[in-house]
């Protein structure tokens, strides 16, 4: 399982998406649609940079209006990896003297498979008609997950219909390693957890 790094005494990040209010489609909170993927755009979302705010961001933040924000080489070993499994827009990135900032892009996980083993994986599923889909995957209190690897077919990463986070393989990870981009969840702002062994 992996996403956003949110147990580190980091401080909130520095920067914000500036345009959201042209960006979003009222009476919606966030930009990001139910189903996933991105809307049609009226702009390109603008990122600025503001030391003031917070610190710089690392390679993966979350919270920008349901996606996450990625840095560039996050976003090519990404799309080298699974581009089927990410969609990606570019964004506009200022510092706060309104100079050109590094790269980054709006991400959001689009491939979403029913992959998981049910009866092998040890896990508590909670069954109600207030769920979207009739029932959540619960994956607190010493979970583990075993998925069926040809409901997957090669898929590095991937959704479930029935839990918000998202699944990668080992060489996904090994991907983003060989990228350069630190294992340290606290350094990338990237968090691997063993859904083997939560």
């Amino acid at each position: 399982m992996f996403g956003p790094e949110s147990e580190s005494n980091r401080g909130f990040r520095g920067a914000r998406l500036e345009n959201i209010q042209q960006l979003q489609t009222s009476p919606r909170l966030i930009l990001r649609p139910d189903a996933g993927g991105f809307p049609p755009l009226s702009e390109v979302p603008r990122v600025v940079f503001d030391p003031s705010e917070g610190p710089v961001p690392r390679d993966l933040e979350g919270g920008f209006s349901g996606y996450w924000l990625v840095s560039e080489r996050l976003q090519r070993a990404m799309s080298a990896i699974d581009s089927e499994a990410f969609a990606f827009v570019e964004c506009e990135v200022r510092l706060a003297d309104g100079s050109k900032g590094p790269s980054r892009f709006l991400c959001d996980v689009v491939r979403e498979v029913d992959a998981l083993d049910e009866a092998a994986s040890q896990l508590r599923i909670k069954v109600d008609d207030d769920y979207v889909r009739g029932k959540f995957y619960s994956l607190g209190g010493g979970a583990r997950l075993v998925f069926k690897r040809d409901a997957l077919a090669g898929a590095h990463v991937f959704l479930t219909p029935f839990n918000p986070s998202a699944f990668c393989d080992r060489n996904f990870r090994s991907a983003v390693q060989a990228a350069g981009i630190s294992m340290d969840a606290g350094v990338s702002g990237i968090s691997f957890v063993d859904v083997t062994d939560i």
